[in-house]
């Protein structure tokens, strides 16, 4: 079926009225969207393609709609997944040159199962930062993906989960599938001109995840809107999600956002600060009451850290010691293998106290938020560009850890988020609001979002 429509721009709501009504067929879309992939130009942005097993998804979704029995709002609906993720009949390489010929995974991750269960297509599994250790999104070994937004010069996606935003923000796939365990859905997201939903702990079965960091690690959504993220999480837990009717005006009348004053205000881009204040300018318009208030976890936290070091780092030296201080420690990307290695020193003593600090922490700082959010930009500057930080490995750590001082403090302290786009800065690259709730309220913050992203993508439409 002909259709006048770009369906690359439409969400994964708008695609699916789209079948619900018949205007398109399942199997139609799917070869669409193969052939965004084929032609994108970009060999970088997927590990594995699975083009297969996406066409007999489809036949069978296009049956069921023939039949006016489709599973729900996402039969049909195209779908990749980071390659830290089991999909069954393909490895899971988490991007490193060790892994590249592991064995086919036997079966479907849990999450994997609940999206097919529902009726989505999986393209395939994309790329990320090895190990999904970086928040710039380089890899060595399969290439790096280019960001579809640079016009200038290439720049880098974001990490970890660079495919994942690369994918979605290229108009690649509809919805894909990401990590977070210190921004790593937040980030590419941001800059990608995506939305990025990260959740809590506890919100998914995060068997058949290729770990980093287990107390850290969560699993997320990359997305063009907020309703999108929310239609996959119901289906990630396993949930029916009915046909999505078009969002309708929210009230933020009883919504209270706190900004902080500390820490993820300074030292912003120019154009990064000023999105962020139109931002909360048009919600304190629409009714939200904004608070600015100085949060001092976020102070005590980033002490913490610089006293005793990164939880993440520690987790992951225990799991890869014997690969890294082996032959085939050689391998791994520098920087991955420096900021892992830096656990090596690691008391347990500074264990402790980063474990009962965060635990501490988090109870200070859900106590005095309650039921309100904290918004904030999501990076404090725009996606940089590639030759910056590609051949100089201080220059790469030092970006690096500014992309994630607005993101990192949030799977410390267990919040969700969501990061939602709001503009563009340097050289025409996207920017990005976050806002977060205590851990657990992914419902209400799923709720809310959508009603922001409404709100703040009309004021960029009338801007």
């Amino acid at each position: 079926m002909a259709m006048s429509t770009d369906l690359s721009d439409l969400s994964a709501a708008a695609l699916s009225r789209l079948l619900a009504r018949g205007e398109i067929d399942a199997l139609e879309l799917t070869e669409y969207f193969i052939e965004r992939v084929e032609s994108c130009g970009d060999a970088s942005v997927f590990t594995c393609l699975t083009y297969e097993r996406a066409r007999e998804e489809a036949r069978r979704s296009a049956a069921r709609y023939r039949k006016g029995e489709p599973l729900g709002a996402l039969d049909g609906i195209p779908v990749a997944w980071k390659d830290v993720i089991d999909v069954a009949g393909t490895p899971t390489t988490a991007a490193s040159a060790i892994y590249k010929d592991a064995a086919p995974a036997g079966r479907d991750a849990p999450v994997v199962a609940n999206l097919a269960a529902a009726g989505m297509v999986t393209l395939g599994k994309t790329n990320l930062s090895e190990f999904a250790y970086s928040a710039l999104g380089l890899n060595p070994h399969f290439g790096t993906p280019l960001n579809p937004h640079a016009r200038d010069a290439p720049r880098v996606p974001g990490g970890s989960s660079s495919g994942s935003g690369v994918a979605v923000g290229a108009r690649l796939v509809p919805v894909a599938i990401g990590t977070d365990t210190g921004g790593s859905v937040r980030v590419p997201a941001a800059f990608n001109g995506a939305v990025g939903y990260k959740t809590s702990e506890l919100r998914f079965d995060r068997s058949g995840v290729f770990p980093l960091s287990e107390t850290l690690d969560t699993i997320g959504v990359l997305a063009h809107s907020v309703a999108d993220c929310s239609m996959v999480d119901l289906a990630m837990r396993g949930i029916r999600c009915e046909m999505a009717e078009k969002s309708q005006a929210r009230s933020l009348e009883t919504l209270r956002l706190i900004v902080p004053e500390n820490v993820v205000m300074d030292d912003l881009q120019p154009e990064v600060y000023g999105n962020f204040m139109a931002t909360i300018k048009c919600l304190a318009d629409a009714g939200a009451t904004v608070l600015w208030r100085r949060l001092p976890e976020l102070d005590e936290l980033k002490a913490l850290s610089e006293s005793h070091g990164f939880i993440a780092s520690a987790e992951a030296y225990f799991r890869q010691r014997e690969l890294l201080e082996g032959d085939q420690g050689a391998k791994v990307d520098p920087f991955v293998f420096r900021r892992i290695m830096a656990a090596k020193g690691m008391s347990a003593y500074d264990l402790l106290q980063l474990q009962r600090g965060r635990l501490r922490l988090r109870e200070s700082l859900w106590s005095a938020i309650g039921d309100d959010l904290i918004a904030m930009p999501t990076v404090a500057h725009v996606a940089p560009a590639m030759a910056a930080v590609q051949d100089d490995i201080d220059a790469f750590a030092a970006v690096n850890a500014k992309t994630i001082r607005n993101t990192l403090w949030a799977n410390m302290l267990n919040m969700c988020a969501l990061a939602i786009p709001n503009g563009t800065g340097e050289a025409g690259m996207p920017t990005s609001a976050a806002f977060y709730a205590a851990g657990g309220g992914e419902d209400r913050l799923l709720k809310t979002g959508e009603a922001l992203d409404d709100i703040i993508k009309a004021v960029q439409i009338g801007s």
